[in-house]
């Protein structure tokens, strides 16, 4: 069976960035930026996101785009005879259904929060009335499994259409609209009066702010968060590798979507910081953000309800973008592994995502009194930390000692594919650095990950 090619280069791009632009850079990364002194954490974070992110992103488009295969087939292609790197497949495949058994969740929490800002819902509420809205909407399994639902809908019909005609050409539509969205809110949130402030705070490095937070915490919020925003490690774009011809290198393309991505969690930034500051409101509140704090500030606003309105629908595209590439990829699992059709995949599958998201619905009300990382953690905290903590970094190893390893694919075979078209190539004196020292930090990201969230919660009481 002829595989599908994408129909043109800026829907390769625009779906690669839609992957790995989603809910980590319009939520994720506002917030830490607050937390961890502003500017300063950005200069950090975007210098690791060249020396991390993008070399295994590169290496995930070779082993896709060489094996024409998704991470189900792409390692028994291209392996040695006799090796075992074919094994990881089971990893890939678990890492993009963990992803999603909490990402659909919270995609239906972003078209919830549209309906009810564009419905005037938040209009004359105090600041406790909110926070009591965001909590009410937790409480509501009812509620939260509809547009749990809604949104398994609307990846897979996407996905049932095909490639060209489904997955890159709505997502190329949804992702035009999300930077015209952002543009018109990033406007709108500097020329708030004192919008001056925030944007001080975002844009001017102070690196005494930095050592208030403790440089180690800060550098490895900055790796962690460099790391985790590009979705690297499970296949999710090595698919989108095997959907394209080999006219442009592939280092060139990586740097254009990580640029993609980078700018959007830049701009997410810029349309929050300022705001906070000309409403008065502390910038570094964590998760509760987006669906507390910026309710507020909308309240607050001309135009509120329409800005907010805009803005949660942005929200939506951004955690769509990511859901539709990874549900393409969990329908191509189906396709190469067992050469089913592709509307039987998606029939499958609409099934099985839909049940295995129950858990992380009904974690914040039905199943509340599970707390499997301590106090105040829900299953999406456990969910998420398997993926984000574990798969993520154990699968970017596997990319990186498969692509750097005479015992896997090779350095060579890698280099060559890499550099196949015209374009940006891939740094050959940088063969010492990928092959041994960015598995030893992937490693120790790996093990950081667990000592913040289990070691110090149980000796740091």
């Amino acid at each position: 069976m002829q595989r599908e090619k994408f129909s043109s280069r800026l829907g390769f791009l625009l779906i690669s960035a839609g992957c790995a632009i989603g809910i980590g850079n319009v939520w994720r990364f506002p917030y830490i930026t607050g937390q961890y002194g502003g500017a300063a954490f950005v200069l950090i974070y975007l210098f690791f996101l060249v020396i991390l992110g993008l070399p295994i992103m590169v290496m995930e488009f070779s082993v896709g785009r060489a094996s024409q295969k998704s991470a189900a087939r792409s390692f028994d292609v291209l392996e040695p005879k006799g090796s075992k790197w074919h094994l990881y497949k089971y990893g890939a495949m678990l890492g993009n259904y963990m992803l999603m058994m909490f990402y659909t969740t919270v995609g239906g929490w972003m078209l919830i929060y549209f309906v009810k800002m564009a419905g005037g819902e938040f209009v004359g509420k105090t600041p406790e009335e909110v926070g009591g809205i965001f909590n009410g909407m937790l409480g509501d399994p009812l509620l939260m499994m509809i547009w749990m639902v809604i949104v398994v809908v609307i990846g897979f019909s996407v996905c049932s259409m095909g490639l060209q005609n489904g997955v890159e050409k709505i997502t190329k539509a949804m992702m035009s609209c999300l930077l015209l969205i952002m543009v018109v809110l990033v406007v709108r949130s500097v020329t708030l009066p004192g919008a001056g402030e925030g944007l001080r705070f975002y844009l001017m490095p102070d690196f005494g702010k930095m050592a208030d937070q403790g440089i180690t915490t800060v550098v490895s919020a900055a790796m962690g968060q460099a790391f985790f925003t590009l979705s690297l490690g499970i296949g999710a774009m090595a698919i989108f590798g095997s959907y394209i011809g080999k006219d442009r290198s592939l280092t060139g393309e990586s740097v254009s979507i990580t640029l993609l991505d980078t700018f959007v969690a830049l701009m997410a930034g810029l349309i929050i910081f300022p705001a906070c500051s000309a409403f008065g409101v502390d910038s570094a509140q964590g998760p509760g953000l987006v669906f507390v704090t910026l309710p507020n500030i909308f309240n607050e606003m001309p135009g509120g309800r329409v800005f907010g309105a805009l803005f949660f629908v942005f929200m939506s595209f951004a955690a769509l973008s990511t859901i539709i590439a990874v549900f393409e990829n969990i329908v191509s699992f189906g396709m190469d592994l067992w050469g089913w059709t592709r509307k039987k995949t998606v029939a499958v599958n609409f099934v099985a995502i839909i049940l295995l998201s129950i858990p992380c619905v009904l974690g914040y009300n039905l199943w509340s009194g599970f707390v499997p990382l301590g106090a105040g953690s829900a299953v999406l905290d456990l969910e998420d930390f398997i993926v984000s903590n574990n798969l993520l970094p154990l699968g970017s190893l596997v990319y990186l000692l498969f692509c750097t390893s005479r015992y896997g694919w090779g350095w060579k075979n890698f280099l060559t594919e890499a550099d196949t078209g015209n374009g940006v190539k891939f740094p050959k004196w940088s063969r010492i650095y990928v092959s041994y020292i960015l598995p030893i930090i992937v490693l120790i990201l790996f093990v950081q990950g667990y000592w913040d969230k289990i070691f110090k919660a149980l000796f740091m009481r």
